[in-house]
């Protein structure tokens, strides 16, 4: 292979910088497109195994097959991110993206264009200067006036690229604050989960709580979240959750691939808790570190300007 940055593209690795998506392919289209975004930490894919069951589940929602088993996946990006890892600084590490479409759109492609779909894994540097500060500063959240796309449109656990609504969300957000995310709620007015990240309260009398699984996509880094609260006696519970709840929690986080989890120290414009991060949070971030054997927080601290 090549040693230069590489990213595989139908059935082939090839130079990063040669990646392209078809303007007629219906993933730009119609932005139907199947996605996982992973991370490594110390180089290793971090919970690669149920990054791809959860693919598959959206995959097999869809009706598209990507013409790769599971094993053959995990070996690409196995592959993939080994040689690109590489190419970094010393204690960097990189995104995985997996992006998987039906092809080509009919209605551009013409009757001569071969269908099938199209399957890429491309990496990049992970972007610790967007979140780096906000493990001591906390982030801010803001409920926005644009609703998550209901059940009805596509499940909720489809994991999928079609998000004009989360771009509207977290516009809308910052116009209220700079820097601060979007919270989207259902119809009936319940907190569900921010444009990329789930959302946890935390309450001294019942622990974590998640909206329920059902209802929000299955993140990988709340599940993540809730086995290292077990381990630490730490109680966790599903059920709904109002606005109202989110701005009188103890303590309040959102959790997702990049940065694993953050704490929220602003909601609606006020002070969460104490307005700094809590003392839940830390026992969970320094558990996250241990686990994966590196220290996220110094990490991210010494990579945000590159």
């Amino acid at each position: 292979m090549s040693e230069g940055e590489l990213a595989y593209w139908n059935g082939r690795f090839i130079p990063a910088d040669q990646l392209a998506v078809s303007v007629i392919d219906a993933g730009f289209v119609l932005g139907a497109t199947v996605t996982e975004q992973l991370r490594t930490f110390g180089g290793e894919i971090h919970r690669l195994q149920s990054h791809l069951d959860r693919l598959w589940r959206s995959l097999e929602m869809v009706g598209v097959d990507p013409g790769l088993s599971q094993q053959e996946m995990a070996a690409i990006a196995r592959q993939l991110t080994s040689h690109n890892h590489r190419l970094l600084q010393p204690g960097d590490d990189l995104g995985l993206g997996v992006l998987i479409t039906p092809g080509p759109y009919l209605g551009y492609a013409g009757c001569f264009v071969e269908v099938r779909p199209t399957v890429c894994l491309h990496t990049y540097p992970l972007a610790f200067w967007l979140w780096a500060e906000k493990y001591r500063q906390g982030q801010s959240l803001w409920i926005s006036s644009v609703q998550q796309v209901d059940a009805a449109c596509w499940p909720p656990w489809l994991k999928c690229r079609s998000r004009m609504h989360y771009y509207l969300a977290d516009r809308e957000a910052a116009q209220h604050e700079p820097g601060a995310r979007s919270v989207l709620l259902d119809r009936e007015g319940f907190v569900l989960e921010t444009s990329t990240a789930n959302v946890v309260v935390y309450r001294r009398d019942d622990g974590l709580i998640s909206p329920p699984y059902k209802r929000i996509l299955p993140g990988i880094s709340l599940e993540m979240l809730f086995q290292l609260a077990d381990r630490l006696g730490i109680a966790q519970r599903f059920r709904d959750l109002r606005p109202e709840e989110l701005a009188s929690a103890d303590e309040l986080m959102i959790t997702s691939t990049p940065f694993c989890v953050l704490p929220v120290t602003r909601f609606q414009g006020r002070p969460v808790g104490g307005g700094i991060p809590g003392p839940i949070f830390q026992k969970l971030l320094q558990a996250w570190s241990a686990e994966v054997g590196v220290d996220i927080v110094a990490q991210a601290e010494q990579f945000r300007r590159r």
